[in-house]
């Protein structure tokens, strides 16, 4: 399974040299400083919004369960123990339907709100199907410029949805040196708009894969447009609540009433496992449709030729396996053969990310293996 250029070393970059963005976790309720999600009367703070809970979330239900997992890689044996440690895994949890048959914390708790960077780009795929689906959007196919007119001109002038989707947008973009000084940028007050607008065009949109996060940020400013409300407002009224969210989370923004549609959701493990269901279950929250199920098939399954790897801002993997990814180790992991989902979260995995599909994979069949009833038996 493929996924993003970016090295654990920029990584580290920008979690140094970002001074107004969040830290790699948050605690839940965050101490008054100006680098944590906070509280505040208003409905915006600055670089941060709340993602309000649900008022009937989707129960998961403890029941931990012995799991014997060992794999091969490389000709390398290893154990899930190991897997965890040598990682750097602070958060844990796996689930079988809606059991959470494994969960652990590492100088974190249940609680504690991680960022999802990367991840966020499959939410923001999600909120992407429910706006097509509401007739917010008209097509996949329509040009980024009919909802976004500001952009005429640049690199993304006449490009489709689909290609910003598919990470085939055609300006020119490098993810390692290009989003460091945007994400700062963006930290520090900066517009994130500006960069969008001076992009350039560097290659025919649709004729090849090049991951790049402002294609994301895109799709953020045209699902604002396009329904008419900011985009965490849509995301919090049409997925966060809908789908059954336990906790409140935060959602970056670079204080210029502009979401960071490709990085920084701060939420719990749980929650992120919430996403993963409501996706296994073909967009299904306690039996409501919030994401249309047409979309989900559609967003994780191959969207050109030039990359089977990859979906509508999801990445793929084996047998059906779909991912979202996040930069330095951070995965929301589902397997619809098993009927497993796998979230991982932490600071920075600086090594044994190479092997992170062959562990998920045999922590899914170990749970498969160890059934004793049909995932999605609710307590």
């Amino acid at each position: 399974m493929r996924r993003t250029a970016l090295a654990t070393g920029t990584a580290l970059t920008v979690l140094v040299l970002a001074p107004g963005s969040p830290p790699a976790h948050a605690a839940p309720t965050p101490p008054p400083t100006p680098s944590a999600p906070r509280q505040s009367t208003t409905e915006r703070s600055t670089g941060f919004d709340p993602l309000p809970p649900s008022s009937d979330p989707v129960k998961l239900r403890t029941a931990l369960r012995s799991l014997k997992v060992s794999y091969t890689y490389k000709g390398q044996k290893h154990t899930l123990d190991d897997y965890l440690a040598r990682t750097g895994t602070q958060g844990f949890v796996v689930l079988d339907g809606q059991d959470v048959v494994f969960e652990r914390y590492s100088f974190a708790a249940r609680d504690t709100l991680f960022q999802s960077w990367s991840m966020a780009k499959s939410f923001t795929s999600a909120a992407f199907g429910i706006a097509l689906g509401d007739g917010k959007i008209s097509s996949i196919d329509d040009t980024v410029t009919k909802y976004v007119p500001e952009l005429r001109g640049s690199g993304y002038d006449g490009v489709s949805l689909r290609d910003l989707l598919r990470m085939s947008s055609g300006i020119e973009w490098n993810e390692p040196t290009s989003i460091p000084p945007v994400h700062v940028a963006a930290s520090l007050g900066v517009p994130i708009t500006r960069f969008a607008a001076e992009a350039k065009r560097g290659w025919e949109p649709g004729s090849r894969f090049e991951y790049t996060s402002m294609n994301s940020f895109v799709l953020s400013w045209v699902i604002a447009r396009a329904t008419g409300v900011p985009y965490h407002r849509y995301v919090a009224e049409r997925l966060w609540q809908p789908a059954g969210m336990e906790s409140r989370a935060y959602l970056g923004n670079d204080s210029n009433g502009n979401s960071l549609g490709y990085c920084c959701y701060y939420a719990t493990d749980r929650d992120f496992a919430r996403f993963g269901l409501l996706y296994l279950r073909g967009g299904v929250a306690n039996g409501r449709q919030v994401v249309p199920r047409s979309w989900v098939t559609e967003s994780t399954r191959p969207s050109a030729p030039f990359n089977k790897g990859y979906g509508l801002q999801w990445w793929l993997g084996e047998d059906g396996d779909y991912e979202a990814n996040g930069l330095a180790g951070q995965h929301i992991f589902v397997s619809p053969r098993t009927g497993v989902v796998i979230v991982k979260s932490t600071l920075a995995t600086l090594v044994g990310e190479e092997e992170t599909d062959t562990a998920f994979r045999a922590v899914a069949a170990e749970v498969a293996r160890t059934r004793e009833q049909p995932p999605g038996k609710a307590g």
